[in-house]
């Protein structure tokens, strides 16, 4: 494609949130998180319902949505594993046919802290077939380059880094979450408000003596201080500084907002918008009867006094924690759904909304409470693995979609539509045509990874599940033991009956775990292609 015809397509503006489940928005149902710029994006777009991760973790799926592959085939199979710089991404593709391309927010491409992995001692490994292997792959994950997103190097004054970045033409970096964010939005914080640049964090928050949730604090920082302002106003400084330099050529901003990830510390106004004896608890909150093996592993620990409560690792939550956490957390929304609501508002003033397709997802969901668990982890229960996913296509039609999607499809999906090939070895599929049409994605199961650092709820090694989702079932198969889930999400939609012993549903069992396999097959990396018969 030439580059004249490279420039009559579309623009693309992404909004990507962090561990944010769909039914967190309004127009997914909610009743009581506000959320009306999101909501009027799903009204004049394409709001899927059965949209699933392929994986519920941060790097290993944001990669996927990078690349259009899944993680194992990636090789950044997990959290702690950074996106190989050698990955093909969709911005990459469009920088070639003459897009300009950017990312504001996080990243979370490469590892953002230097502690060391929660994997399990082993036994001692040669350093030659390590360094064998590591230029077999052409990958040294400690090389310099590998470092760019970690705090440690955003330290040094003179750090930045290195452009393009997995595509991306320019970057302005916030890392990390709530106001414990650093990058260029740190460095920014440090010039124009020096006097709380050094009171952030939970060592400076103050905790609100009503509250029992942990990981939860009242931030120093104003709703014009805190990560969620500074991203969006470097995102309509950077729309029109683009009008104004690239008059003509096509965009792809991907505005990328750190919350409503833990800790929770909505900023102002935000931290007291809902009232936690308001928020209705999920169903199987406190549910103890008949809760499967992982769930009660959780619920021993707590009961024990083991729980990390304040770490990124699931724990099982009290009520009024739960309470507490929900009513934070649609804080946080909110205060993103106000700054989509300004960043739309600059598309409109600089007459880019007719050209200009807006795209709203996120990289994983939270339990939020469901079966009594916070965070996320290998339980593949619906909130953590079903996302919001809407697509606001000026040429195209509104409504919702239930076919399955998954996070791969969005790379190809912004290729298609600018009437571009998706490269070799791309597994996503695109669900709209190059006019905004819809594309159904054919699928008749959503294949999700997860590989885990961490031996827990149960599992004497790392954790390994691998899940597939029908428009009907959801099935989980373990690497350890003979243990699995099977559950029928119309008749069982909370997941509360699982059906893996069920006598009567041997054979489901069976026919689901063949299409598990063949799905996985499907999923073999084919690329490089054969250059020669033999």
């Amino acid at each position: 494609m030439s580059l004249e015809a490279a420039v009559r397509e579309p623009n693309f503006l992404i909004f990507l949130t962090d561990q944010h489940r769909a039914d967190h928005l309004g127009c997914y149902g909610n009743p009581v998180v506000r959320t009306p710029h999101i909501d009027a994006l799903a009204d004049r777009g394409s709001r899927f319902e059965r949209f699933y991760v392929s994986n519920p973790v941060c790097m290993p799926n944001r990669g996927a949505m990078m690349t259009g592959r899944m993680p194992s085939v990636t090789g950044a199979r997990g959290n702690g594993v950074p996106l190989p710089l050698e990955s093909v991404t969709f911005a990459d593709v469009l920088s070639e046919f003459g897009y300009h391309t950017a990312l504001i927010g996080k990243s979370h491409l490469q590892n953002m802290e230097d502690r060391p992995p929660a994997l399990p001692p082993e036994a001692k490994v040669t350093t030659r077939q390590s360094k064998r292997y590591a230029e077999a792959r052409r990958v040294d994950l400690h090389a310099p380059a590998y470092r760019q997103e970690l705090r440690s190097s955003w330290e040094r004054p003179e750090h930045q880094l290195t452009l393009p970045y997995y595509g991306f033409q320019d970057v302005v970096l916030c890392n990390h979450h709530a106001d414990e964010c650093f990058g260029d939005y740190l460095r920014w914080l440090q010039k124009h408000h020096p006097e709380v640049a050094g009171r952030i964090g939970r060592e400076h928050g103050r905790r609100d003596p009503e509250f029992v949730a942990p990981q939860a604090w009242h931030t120093q920082l104003d709703e014009f201080q805190y990560p969620t302002h500074y991203i969006a106003e470097q995102s309509m400084d950077w729309l029109t500084r683009h009008t104004v330099e690239r008059p003509g050529q096509p965009f792809a901003l991907m505005c990328s907002f750190p919350d409503p990830h833990h800790p929770w510390t909505p900023p102002g106004r935000y931290w007291d918008m809902y009232d936690p004896d308001q928020m209705a608890l999920p169903p199987t909150a406190t549910r103890t009867e008949g809760a499967e093996r992982h769930v009660q592993w959780l619920q021993r620990e707590r009961a024990d006094g083991r729980a990390q409560l304040e770490t990124p690792r699931m724990f099982a939550a009290q009520a009024r924690e739960i309470q507490e956490i929900i009513a934070l957390t649609y804080g946080m929304i909110s205060n993103i759904d106000d700054r989509i609501g300004m960043i739309m508002a600059r598309l409109r003033e600089l007459d880019l909304e007719r050209d200009t397709v807006v795209i709203f997802t996120s990289d994983h969901g939270d339990l939020m409470g469901d079966h009594g668990i916070m965070l996320k982890g290998p339980l593949h229960y619906d909130g953590l693995v079903r996302v919001p996913f809407i697509w606001a296509d000026p040429e195209g039609s509104a409504g919702a979609r239930d076919d399955l999607g998954s996070s791969m499809d969005l790379g190809p999906s912004i290729l298609r539509r600018a009437n571009i090939s998706s490269p070799s070895g791309v597994q996503g599929c695109p669900l709209f045509d190059e006019h905004g049409g819809a594309l159904a994605s054919g699928r008749s199961g959503v294949l999700i990874e997860e590989s885990q650092q961490r031996a827990y709820v149960g599992f004497e090694t790392p954790v390994q599940v691998r899940t597939l989702v029908t428009q009907r079932y959801r099935l989980s198969l373990y690497h350890e033991g003979d243990w699995g889930e099977l559950y029928d999400l119309q008749e069982d939609p909370q997941e509360c009956h699982n059906l893996w012993d069920d006598e009567g549903s041997r054979g489901l069992r069976q026919s689901l775990v063949e299409e598990l396999a063949r799905t996985l097959m499907r999923h073999t990396d084919m690329c490089p292609k054969p250059t020669s018969l033999a």
